[in-house]
């Protein structure tokens, strides 16, 4: 069960140490305001990457295995980054792979290709944010935090999934809308709310559940 006896002003160190770390902003919700739907993760099977690594379906808790989950923590704090990637309103509306599709022109893919090179280097250093807040929690006596990152994992070139074992699972997180957390919904509800499409730099959002 939940801590029924946490303040969330109790986590005040938590989103100083996130401002530390580069984010634009932080917010300690309740767990009732995180919403998690079996639709969010049709995104998934939609994906490239499907299937293809461990921290992603369906190598991941279920949706309703994680609304089980969830209930053991009483708070999570939404962590907003900006990205130094920048999307003009042509490459915002592209579909993603964009670069790879011999149709489009050269200019588009050569500009599709440099937002999303850039945008995924920034999506490691904003999961290494993440496991930093996960460590400062853990290392205050929340032993049971756990980040959740935004897309999903780049620590290798080539999941190991065939033989089911991360080479990395001290660092390797799962993505939220891996198991059905609305994002979008969940932000806009904490008063933090995410723009869709992209215009400028993006902000993605990542999630640490603490108790």
């Amino acid at each position: 069960m939940p801590s029924t006896d946490i303040k969330p002003e109790e986590f005040d160190f938590l989103v100083k140490k996130a401002m530390e770390l580069e984010a634009i902003d932080a917010k300690i919700i309740p767990t009732y305001n995180v919403f998690v739907e079996k639709r969010v993760v049709l995104k998934c099977r939609g994906c490239i990457g499907y299937g293809k690594k461990l921290t992603c379906p369906p190598h991941v808790p279920t949706v309703d295995e994680f609304r089980e989950i969830l209930k053991e923590y009483s708070y999570a704090m939404l962590v907003k980054f900006r990205s130094p990637a920048v999307a003009d309103e042509e490459i915002a509306k592209a579909p993603y792979k964009t670069w790879l599709d011999p149709a489009e022109p050269v200019e588009t893919r050569e500009k599709a290709a440099k937002f999303w090179e850039e945008y995924f280097d920034y999506s490691k250093k904003m999961a290494f944010a993440m496991l930093e807040l996960e460590k400062t929690a853990f290392n205050e006596g929340f032993t049971f935090a756990v980040a959740f990152v935004n897309g999903s994992c780049r620590l290798c070139e080539k999941c190991n999934v065939e033989k089911g074992i991360c080479i990395h699972s001290n660092m390797a997180r799962i993505p939220e809308h891996a198991v059905g957390i609305n994002m979008k919904k969940t932000a806009a509800e904490s008063g933090m709310p995410l723009e869709f499409p992209i215009k400028g730099q993006p902000e993605p959002m990542s999630i640490l559940f603490i108790d």
